[in-house]
């Protein structure tokens, strides 16, 4: 099974990404695929036994699309000058083809020989040249229309070409009679209609393609972190390159002032690092030999040297990019609303639109008010807002999370997290920062107190825990050299266990003392260092107890105001860990939380979570994203605090790169404003069809409302803008 993101042209409206998306799913081969219409690109997980990438672009062709090949990044560029260049010179033969057309109509000058009453058949051939104009100036709207017709996936364009084609033609007709001598088709031409129905349609586009590159200014700005050239040591000397010809293990040159250009391990000099954009910490970071750097980074102040590690799409930018772009493909559950009526809405709309012609005709109406009607239908019924709703507003909310440190996975979870009622929380690296340090040492062996720790360091060393951490950095601080460990384990809940000089070591929690059935004679020290807050760890060998070590942790800033504002939006807090029931409890009475549930395995967590299920709760579960895999899977919504280099390793819903809880609050908000978004975007896009449709029929002409295909044109586009304008709004979301 493999995933490849697709860059598509050519759809230009819901029944575009719907055709294709159904046409994609149907083949044999493609296990799933999604099409956005946003972004322009398709999410393909497929067979790489039975399909490859070219049999996926044949598919995208055969559904009449273009595959422009393998998705890379995003780039949003202005309309270059000759696209403007040639848009100002249509707008100005608009102008002078209405004048020409309709300016007999309020008695403005006009030349004699363009006069319509003076010389018809010049006015008429002169209207056929413009028109003639404005269909090559709309000749990818009218080739789309009909390969989408061919292919059995009506959408926009199809709409809009029958309609122009037909009123085109039939003026083509009156024409040839006007010619003829039979000036009374001079009332039966429509080939303004059909150049200003053209125009409309690309000034619709081209305000559309505008605003949508804005939806997507948040995700450029990360791709734009990393600079566009670097420096790497080629035999000693310096060489100017481009990030495409960094190749992993190159040794890259970062000096002050500069960007990282890759994520790598520096391998000489030190500097501090911004890396506010990933982290969320504003503090400048010290690094040195050894440490590694993310690519985008900027070096305030040191001259570094570093290997190149994660290059391309392995870079951490590059990995937050591809989360938001692929979460961007992912159907929200509300997005089907939209998605099923527009499959329905276009074959629809083209047999009302044959009807009413049909009808109009049995009524005793003549041809041109018929075919007036049926063009008219055609054109006001394009679903372009309704297939722009939902996935405007989503990729607005995506970009927005992105820029704030929240990488939502899927798009479901900005539909689903305003739902949430509890939050379950881990305790070590989630409510506290896990920068773990030593605070008491009771010490019942023959060793002397760095000795022990030295030990205990080397085994912790090896262990992922944030508990490790704390005694790492005791034998940095203390430039205490890490001891050879043997046969290390890790077992899931209790702790861990190492040899060194061929004796075992068990370090962990009471538990473990049960499971090698050490007899534990001071569970009064355990006591007492829990009573003043800290997490504990035994040390042990095979037959006893050596020592008792209190750790400390730091409760994250802000914490107490973001349980309180849960709390006051009636959502249950709860704390699940591993921890004694002690300490727990005294860092939650701390911070609000009123619920602990401590001393539980990994394992039992999950069966916390599921039992809150149970009792009908919409939970969300926020851990570290490794030891509470199970438990964030099981949740609704699973939530990992994670550095920005684990970023692709991680298993949970979404990911918060930045140090503060603050980013839950923060989704629930962007959750809640998106979906009421959406509502209003489906709201007014439904709306605006239920009412244009029977006025395009003419059911409203005896009271004096009807309107004809420009008019059509140009409502159809203020109902795109309105919806686009709308979405666009959330970027204006103003967060904690």
């Amino acid at each position: 099974m493999k995933k490849i993101i697709l860059s598509i042209d050519g759809m230009t409206c819901s029944a575009c990404s719907n055709g294709l998306e159904k046409y994609l799913n149907k083949q044999n081969g493609i296990i799933e695929a999604n099409v956005n219409l946003v972004m322009a690109n398709a999410t393909i997980i497929y067979d790489e036994n039975i399909l490859d990438k070219t049999k996926l672009d044949e598919f995208v062709k055969q559904a009449g699309f273009k595959s422009l090949g393998e998705f890379k990044e995003i780039n949003i560029e202005n309309k270059n000058k000759k696209e403007k260049n040639k848009f100002i010179i249509f707008t100005i033969l608009a102008i002078v083809l209405m004048y020409v057309s309709m300016g007999h109509m309020i008695n403005l000058p006009i030349f004699d020989f363009l006069d319509v009453t003076i010389n018809p058949i010049n006015y008429t051939i002169c209207l056929f040249l413009f028109t003639i104009i404005f269909m090559i100036y709309g000749f990818d709207i009218l080739k789309n229309g009909y390969k989408n017709l061919i292919h059995r996936t009506p959408n926009m364009d199809t709409l809009v070409g029958i309609g122009v084609l037909s009123s085109f033609l039939y003026s083509v007709f009156s024409m040839i009679m006007i010619i003829r001598g039979n000036l009374e088709y001079i009332h039966s031409l429509y080939f303004e209609s059909t150049a200003i129905i053209i125009y409309f349609i690309k000034l619709g586009r081209y305000l559309d393609g505008a605003s949508k590159d804005k939806t997507k200014e948040a995700i450029q700005k990360l791709v734009k972190m990393t600079p566009n050239k670097a420096i790497i040591k080629v035999d000693g000397k310096e060489k100017i390159v481009t990030l495409d010809e960094i190749h992993k293990g190159n040794i890259v040159i970062c000096k002050p002032g500069e960007k990282v250009a890759v994520d790598g391990e520096i391998l000489k000099g030190s500097a501090h690092f911004d890396e506010s954009f990933i982290t969320g910490e504003s503090k400048p970071s010290n690094k040195t030999i050894g440490d590694k750097v993310i690519a985008g980074s900027i070096n305030y102040d040191g001259y570094i040297e570093y290997k190149a590690e994660r290059i391309g799409k392995e870079s951490t930018i590059s990995e937050i990019v591809r989360l938001v772009v692929e979460a961007s493909n992912t159907k929200a559950p509300i997005a089907k609303i939209a998605d099923t009526v527009s499959g329905y809405f276009v074959p629809a709309v083209i047999i009302l639109a044959i009807l009413t012609f049909i009808i109009y005709l049995i009524l005793g109406y003549d041809f041109s008010e018929s075919l007036i009607r049926f063009v008219t239908i055609l054109v006001v019924a394009c679903p372009c807002s309704l297939g722009l709703a939902t996935p405007l507003a989503i990729v607005v909310s995506e970009g927005l999370c992105a820029e704030n440190g929240i990488l939502v996975k899927k798009s479901e979870i900005l539909e689903n997290a305003q739902k949430v009622d509890t939050i379950v929380f881990d305790k070590t690296g989630t409510l506290t920062y896990g920068k773990l340090k030593i605070a008491e040492i009771k010490n019942h062996s023959n060793l002397e107190e760095k000795k022990l720790l030295q030990l205990v360091g080397s085994i912790e060393a090896k262990s992922t825990h944030p508990i490790g951490k704390a005694f790492e950095n005791y034998l940095e601080e203390n430039n205490l050299e890490k001891l050879e460990v043997q046969e290390f384990e890790n077992i899931s809940g209790y702790g861990i266990t190492g040899k060194i000089n061929n004796e075992k070591f068990i370090l962990g929690n009471s538990k473990i003392l049960n499971k090698y059935n050490i007899k534990n004679v001071y569970s009064k020290d355990e006591e007492e260092l829990t009573k003043k807050g800290n997490s504990i760890v035994y040390v042990a060998n095979t037959n006893k107890i050596l020592a008792i070590i209190g750790v400390n942790d730091i409760v994250r800033e802000n914490l107490a105001d973001v349980i309180e504002d849960l709390n006051r939006n009636k959502i249950e807090t709860i704390m699940l860990t591993g921890d004694n029931k002690e300490t727990a409890e005294k860092i939650a009475k701390e911070i609000g939380i009123t619920q602990v549930v401590s001393n539980v395995l990994p394992s039992e967590k999950a069966q916390v979570i599921k039992d809150l299920k149970n009792q009908n709760k919409y939970v969300m579960m926020c851990g570290d994203g490794i030891n509470d895999s199970p438990a964030l899977a099981t949740a609704d919504i699973g939530i990992s605090i994670n550095s920005g280099t684990d970023i692709a390793m991680d298993s949970s819903d979404v990911i918060l790169t930045k140090n503060d809880l603050v980013s839950i609050l923060n989704l629930i908000k962007i959750s809640k404003k998106t979906v009421r978004n959406i509502k209003q975007n489906l709201f007014w896009a439904f709306f605006y069809n239920i009412l244009m449709i029977p006025i395009a029929m003419g059911l409203f002409a005896r009271f004096g409302i009807s309107i004809n295909p420009m008019i059509a044109s140009l409502a159809m586009m203020f109902s795109s803008i309105t919806v686009i304008l709308n979405a666009l709004r959330l970027r204006n979301t103003k967060l904690y």
